[in-house]
């Protein structure tokens, strides 16, 4: 047996440093599950597949708004380093695949957007593989408390904010169901928290008690705000799950 970050930077001819920073990403996984432990010891046998960061996509540009298709696993802030003369609308998780919107920063577009998310009018819909067979719809009001210590994590809480979530099944595969996520508010990790908190949780989301997998399997699916409306594909690491 050796260690995880050993064995991947023999494979992948990079530094031990190298090694447990692609670990410590999310980047790596062993048979299609995450591997988050870069001391772990594993069978030198051990393959290790490494996900490579994709540039986002623009799906749209004007003089107001800049519409990517987010990859997984890069975080939201860092997009801002791809198109320096923009900023972020909304931000997505680290891990959540999908659309997400730029803006210039102060401009009166910006100032009216901003005003829109917090009047609860731009409508977000979500594509997540859950744990479990759903069958019906179900809508979804518990109050989220965040709590931020060296990381984010929220729960159900009765003094937490107001949040609301429409879970609409769209198909079964064996013990698991693509759901469509339509979310008024948004609280951080809510469609995580509400999902785990009906008992299913998203796929590879191991911190609310998803099944491991090779990634998070949350995609923002489509946006609207005022006229502009922008979608992105399922991903095929999705489809390859649900069949």
């Amino acid at each position: 047996m050796e260690k995880a970050y050993k064995l991947l930077a023999l494979q992948e001819h990079i530094s031990h440093k190298e090694a447990k920073s692609l670990i410590d990403k999310g980047l790596v996984s062993v048979n299609g599950k995450r591997l988050n432990i870069a001391r772990g010891n594993l069978s030198p046998k051990t393959i290790f597949t490494v996900e490579k960061i994709q540039k986002p996509q623009i799906i749209f540009q004007d003089s107001n708004i800049l519409a990517l298709d987010k990859p997984p696993f890069v975080e939201s802030y860092d997009l801002c380093k791809f198109f320096p003369e923009w900023n972020l609308l909304h931000r997505l998780d680290r891990e959540t695949s999908g659309v997400i919107l730029l803006i210039k920063e102060g401009s009166d577009f910006h100032t009216k957007a901003k005003m829109e998310f917090r009047a609860q009018k731009v409508y977000k819909e979500y594509l997540a593989i859950v744990n479990g067979i759903l069958s019906e719809e179900v809508e979804i009001t518990k109050p989220i408390l965040t709590i931020k210590k060296g990381f984010a994590k929220s729960k159900i809480a009765k003094d937490g904010l107001p949040a609301h979530t429409l879970i609409t099944p769209l198909q079964v595969s064996g013990k698991k169901t693509l759901v469509q996520a339509i979310i008024k508010t948004g609280r951080t990790h809510q469609i995580r928290v509400h999902l785990s908190s009906i008992s299913h949780p998203i796929f590879g989301d191991v911190l609310y008690g998803g099944s491991p997998s090779s990634r998070l399997m949350l995609h923002a699916h489509k946006i609207a705000i005022f006229d502009y409306e922008f979608s992105s594909p399922m991903p095929k690491t999705f489809q390859g799950i649900i069949q």
